[in-house]
């Protein structure tokens, strides 16, 4: 008790501090590290965990036997990293015609169909003025081309509509659908991108994944149609479409032939030389099982596949284009279908070109239609944005603003029916944590040795503490340091009193640690650390993780943003490598010690949770004091599809099956799942619950 009212004095007087903490702190701390060493250190990490990545794409697949077995294992990957794992249910599409636009040569008809209930995807059908037999047809899937008028969106449709009128004069049906982001009714591709939205990585939801299944389902509509031929159907689209034609035709086999244009490049572009920060994110899937994209690709084989891009496009680089290609080519090869795969580039910046288009014509004309004459008729717009226009009125019912919030399902845990199911759920609950949340994690886990960095002496209320400062290495390119601070009169450390700092106190903290004491230094702080140094056998451990303290790297806000979406490209989350530092920091003081030791570990806020994480993991922690908590993932902290498995009550109780721990909170209700699991399986759960 005495232990736990200590150190949650200690942190909140620290915060108190920090608060009070002027810019000259700031300005002196910056004189003990470089934020552009720190930025450094992360560059090198991010591409040496993109080289894994990319070292590791389709290395294993050698043989055509290997490319039949792991195809439907790599599908079912995809499926879950676009949210589509369990696959929705197709409902009943409720295709509804609002009217037609004739052109001499074509008809348009305006449509809206339901890839979900209240999930709408407004498009526009191009079929030839005269149909005499089944025609091939073409899935267009637009980029990011806003057409909005006197605040009317119209669609991206309508930007692209010149492809659509194109195979339609040409012999083919063309459906072109707008997208989340920019069609009639407004969606949200930016969450992390521009919205702040990181609890999306929580719920395992991209955007991507709505393209991929509005994609799928007007494949369903297609087939439907009597103009159709439903065997020969195929996919394009450009920049946005072009990452969507790539998740359509990866996925669902229906897809005949693809020419996606400008949509995807590799890892290297993306992490490393910061493509990343020109796309939203409706181009990436939820990177849990960390594939470089030639592994999308690899998926279309041995179906004909056109990959085309200008060669001065500055978000789908030439020389990432080119590895994608030369990557994806062994797969053909395997499959003996190398004529089926085809490399287009043309001169441009990341533009819709002509001869983009031509390209991707004569493609689907030979695959498709047995048709290699030459093309006579270019692409050309010839309606109006008020002629393609799908509704008069928005329908009230529609879910596409917010579909964010349900796309993707959350676990609904219930409390369990006895001691024997709760053990279980344990069980499970760990493995899922380690396969789709933790995943980015080295599976190297060796002894931490830590290098003593600088030893001093500091009076605190006329009693000697020692102050070492130590340096390990978390990962590759990941210098962490902590600080030990021991009564001289302790000989033998038996305990770790852990402090995990974040931002909000470290800079008080740090100026605390370093301004020296005197004897007539007074204040709550001072009286706390005195008693928790005066405790036998214990010492002070005080750290923080990457990309906190001295560890920080850019923290303007765009900058910022695109750090942390490079982790999840990685497979990975901050918060989550986070919490493998404070397992590595763990290990380091093992090594410091010659016998076991106990760990006790407290933290505030969503370092509580993150705390409370590796407790899951690292048995070397027997106490966790948490302050302050958030509720829910929804506040943070931020890990890869951790809501599909549970929230922080029960990730707080998972860590309580080997650890006790002291919860302090404003309110208890979020938190009421503890006290009714300790009914449903007729015991304690080893946390105290204790309100303020």
């Amino acid at each position: 008790m005495l232990q736990y009212r200590l150190t949650l004095a200690l942190l909140f007087c620290v915060n108190a501090f920090a608060c009070s903490c002027t810019v000259f702190a700031m300005q002196e701390d910056a004189k003990e590290f470089s934020t552009a060493k720190n930025d450094a250190d992360l560059a090198k990490y991010f591409a040496a965990e993109t080289k894994k990545i990319s070292d590791d794409c389709l290395n294993d697949i050698n043989s055509i036997d290997e490319c039949n077995s792991k195809k439907q294992e790599l599908r079912g990957q995809l499926f879950e990293m676009l949210g589509l794992s369990p696959l929705p249910q197709k409902t009943d599409l409720q295709v509804v015609y609002t009217g037609e636009t004739e052109h001499e040569e074509f008809v348009v008809r305006k449509l809206h169909f339901q890839s979900r209930p209240g999930l709408y995807v407004t498009g526009n059908l191009y079929v030839p003025k005269k149909v005499k037999k089944k025609l091939p047809a073409i899935l267009y899937v637009c980029g990011h081309g806003r057409v909005n008028i006197d605040g009317v969106s119209y669609g991206n449709k309508v930007h692209y509509q010149h492809h659509g009128s194109w195979f339609a004069r040409n012999g083919y049906v063309c459906l072109t659908i707008d997208t989340l982001q920019l069609g009639e009714i407004e969606g949200i591709h930016h969450g992390t991108y521009r919205e702040k939205m990181w609890w999306w990585l929580n719920r395992g939801y991209t955007p991507a994944g709505v393209e991929a299944w509005n994609c799928i389902r007007a494949i369903d509509l297609l087939q439907s149609l009597p103009e159709v031929d439903a065997k020969r159907i195929g996919v394009t689209g450009r920049s946005g479409g072009g990452a969507y034609s790539w998740w359509i035709a990866a996925i669902d086999e229906r897809i005949k032939c693809a020419v996606p244009v400008a949509g995807i490049t590799d890892m290297k572009n993306h992490v490393v030389d910061g493509c990343i920060g020109g796309h939203c994110d409706c181009m990436f899937m939820v990177n849990t099982h960390r594939w470089d994209y030639p592994m999308v690709a690899a998926l279309v084989a041995p179906r004909p596949l056109l990959i085309s891009n200008t060669d001065s496009d500055g978000i789908f680089p030439l020389d990432g284009v080119y590895r994608t290609f030369n990557k994806v080519r062994k797969i053909y090869r395997l499959h003996n279908a190398a004529d089926q795969l085809a490399l287009n580039i043309t001169a441009g910046p990341h533009k819709d070109t002509q001869e983009l288009r031509m390209h991707a014509f004569r493609w689907f004309n030979h695959h498709m239609k047995n048709d290699d004459s030459l093309i006579s008729k270019p692409a050309e717009k010839f309606l109006e944005p008020k002629q393609l226009k799908v509704f008069e009125t928005l329908p009230a019912n529609q879910r596409n603003s917010k579909i964010h919030e349900t796309f993707v399902d959350t676990a609904d845990v219930k409390r369990p029916s006895s001691h024997a199911e709760w053990q279980q759920w344990c069980s499970e609950w760990k493995t899922q944590l380690k396969e789709q949340t933790f995943r980015g994690w080295p599976i190297d886990g060796s002894p931490v040795k830590p290098i003593q960095l600088s030893e001093s002496k500091l009076l605190i209320a006329q009693q000697t503490i020692t102050r070492v400062d130590y340096q390990f290495e978390s990962q590759k390119h990941v210098p962490l340091t902590f600080t030990v601070l021991k009564n001289d009169r302790v000989k033998s450390i038996q305990r770790y009193q852990m402090m995990i700092v974040t931002d909000d106190s470290w800079i008080g903290m740090n100026q605390w640690l370093k301004t020296g004491y005197r004897n007539s230094d007074k204040g709550p702080q001072l009286d706390i650390l005195k008693q928790l140094l005066r405790q036998d056998s214990t010492a002070i451990v005080i750290f923080t993780p990457r990309g906190v303290g001295k560890n920080r790297w850019n923290q303007e806000s765009k900058a910022n943003t695109q750090i942390q979406r490079r982790f999840y490209l990685l497979g990975q989350t901050a918060d989550a490598m986070r919490v493998y530092d404070i397992i590595r920091c763990i290990s380091s003081l093992k090594s410091l010690a010659s016998d076991d030791i106990d760990v006790l570990v407290s933290a505030e806020k969503s370092a509580a949770i993150l705390s409370a994480y590796a407790a899951i993991f690292e048995p070397a922690i027997s106490r966790l004091y948490l302050f302050n908590p958030p509720a829910s993932h929804r506040s943070g902290p931020f890990l890869l599809n951790v809501r599909k498995i549970i929230d922080i009550p029960q990730a707080i109780a998972l860590a309580a099956e080997t650890t006790s721990i002291e919860l302090s909170t404003s309110d208890a209700k979020p938190f009421r799942f503890l006290s009714e699991l300790e009914t449903a399986i007729g015991k304690q759960t080893g946390v105290e619950l204790k309100t303020k």
